[in-house]
C-alpha cells in the first residue's frame, strides 16, 4: 500500500503504551514506504505517530482545516501540509489521498473520522480497509458494541467484518495487504436482518 491515513488523539492520553504504539506504527509505515496522512497536528498522539515516521525516512501528509493552523497546532516538519477550509474538506482529501484508514486510541474526532470512512465502506463508496490498533485493550468496548449490533440485528456479519482489528501495527499492515472487500448490498428490506 502507498499510503494509509491514520486516525488518533490530539493528546497522548494516560497509557505510555498509546504514545508506544503510535511510534511502532509511524515507523512500520516508514519502513514500508508507505505514506502516512493523518490530520497534520504536532501535539498528542498525532506528533508522535507524524515524528516517528519522519524520523524513520518516511512522508508525512497532513491535511488541516485553517482555524487548527492559525491556533498554532499544525505541524511544521512535515512532507507536506495541506491547508483546507473544514473538517468536511479534511476528511474527504485525507479519503482521497489514502489507501486504508487506521484509528490508534483517540476521542470523539477519532472515532467519528473512523465511523465516516467505516460507513463509506458498508455502503460500498470505496473498497479500502478500515482498521483499530487495539493498544492495551482500547478498543474492547467498542468492538463488543459491533458485536451487540450483530446480535441485535442492526449489522451485518459482513458488515461487521469492514473493521479489522489487531494489537500490533505489523499485522495490521499485513492484513490491510491481503484485504479482499465483502461484495454486499447496503440496503435491508422489511423482512430481512
Amino acid at each position: 500500500m502507498n499510503s494509509i491515513c491514520v486516525f488518533c488523539g490530539s493528546h497522548p492520553g494516560n497509557d505510555p503504551a498509546y504514545a508506544e504504539a503510535a511510534q511502532n506504527l509511524g515507523r512500520t509505515l516508514a519502513e514500508r514506504n508507505t505514506t502516512l496522512v493523518y490530520g497534520g497536528g504536532h501535539v498528542g498522539l498525532m506528533g508522535v505517530v507524524a515524528d516517528a515516521a519522519l524520523g524513520a525516512g518516511g512522508e508525512v501528509v497532513g491535511v488541516m482545516p485553517r482555524a487548527l493552523v492559525d491556533r498554532e497546532i499544525g505541524h511544521t516538519g512535515l512532507t507536506e501540509l495541506h491547508v483546507v477550509g473544514s473538517m468536511h474538506e479534511r476528511k474527504a482529501l485525507m479519503s482521497k489521498l489514502s489507501e486504508g484508514f487506521i484509528a490508534l486510541p483517540g476521542g470523539n474526532g477519532t472515532l467519528e473520522e473512523f465511523f465516516e470512512v467505516l460507513t463509506w465502506a458498508q455502503l460500498g463508496e470505496h473498497e479500502k480497509p478500515c482498521g483499530l490498533l487495539n493498544v492495551s485493550g482500547y478498543y474492547d468496548p467498542l468492538l463488543a458494541v459491533f458485536d451487540r449490533m450483530v446480535d441485535r440485528a442492526f449489522l451485518k456479519d459482513e458488515h461487521r467484518e469492514l473493521v479489522l482489528v489487531e494489537e500490533n501495527p505489523s499485522a495490521l499492515l499485513q492484513r490491510f495487504e491481503s484485504y479482499k472487500p465483502p461484495k454486499t448490498v447496503k440496503w435491508v428490506g422489511p423482512s430481512e436482518t
